[in-house]
C-alpha cells in the first residue's frame, strides 16, 4: 500500500485544533476552529475523493483520540468519511492505548517502523495518515511516507503546534498536484524523494 499523508495547515504551519474551539486545547491552545470559515465546497470535495481511495488508516494517538470521540457517533450511511473511518482498519502506534473501543483498531507496539513497512507491503491501495503531526515527523524520519498532501488555509493562527519542528529531517519533494480553491485554500500534493541537495543560487 502507498502511505499517504493529508493534513490541514495554516499559513504559519499550525495544525492544531483546526476543526473547532474544543477539538484540541493541549498546551493552552485557544484558537481552535480556524479552518471553519474557510472550508469551502471544493476542499470538501477533495477530502471526499481522498477518503474514497483509502484501504486502511494509520493515526497518531492524539488524532486517534479526537476521531474516536466523534466519528463513531456519525451513523449516516451517506457520509463518505464516517463510513470509511468506522468500517476500515485503523492502526495506532502507542505504548499507552489499551483495549481501544473503536471497532477495527489495532495498536502498534515494539518496532513501529517495521510494523508500518509490513502494512505497506500488504495488499490494498492506500494507507492514509490524517493530522497526526508527531507521527508524520516520525514517518518522514524513517523514510516511510510516499505522498504528502498539505491543505493550507489562508490564515495566520500565531499559536499552536506546527507540523514541522524547527529542526528535523530534510526531505526533497516533487510536486504532483497543485490547486487553489475559491476561498484561497491551496491543496498541494508531493511525492517524497531522497534527501535534498544544497548549493548556491546562480552556480
Amino acid at each position: 500500500m502507498k502511505l499517504s499523508v493529508t493534513t490541514f495547515l495554516s499559513v504559519d504551519g499550525v495544525m492544531q485544533g483546526p476543526g473547532g474551539p474544543d477539538e484540541d486545547r493541549t498546551g493552552g491552545f485557544e484558537r481552535g476552529g480556524w479552518l471553519a470559515p474557510l472550508f469551502d465546497d471544493e476542499t470538501g470535495q477533495f477530502m471526499d475523493a481522498t477518503f474514497q481511495r483509502v484501504d486502511a488508516f494509520l493515526l497518531g494517538r492524539r488524532t486517534y483520540d479526537i476521531f474516536a470521540a466523534y466519528w463513531p457517533k456519525v451513523d449516516d450511511p451517506d457520509n463518505p468519511i464516517a463510513t470509511k473511518l468506522n468500517s476500515l482498519p485503523k492502526y495506532v502506534p502507542s505504548t499507552t492505548l489499551v483495549d481501544p473501543e473503536w471497532a477495527g483498531t489495532t495498536v502498534l507496539t515494539g518496532d513501529v517502523p517495521a510494523a508500518v513497512r509490513d502494512l505497506k507491503a500488504g495488499s490494498g491501495g492506500e494507507l492514509q495518515v490524517h493530522g497526526s503531526g508527531t507521527l508524520v515527523r516520525f514517518l518522514l524520519a524513517n523514510d516511510l511516507v510516499d505522498e504528502l498532501t498539505l491543505i493550507t488555509f489562508p490564515v495566520i493562527v500565531g499559536q499552536g503546534m506546527r507540523l514541522f519542528a524547527e529542526q528535523g529531517t530534510d526531505v526533497e519533494l516533487s510536486l504532483t498536484e497543485n490547486r487553489t480553491t475559491s476561498k484561497g485554500v491551496t491543496i498541494r500534493t508531493y511525492r517524497t524523494a531522497s534527501r535534498p541537495d544544497y548549493g548556491t543560487v546562480g552556480d
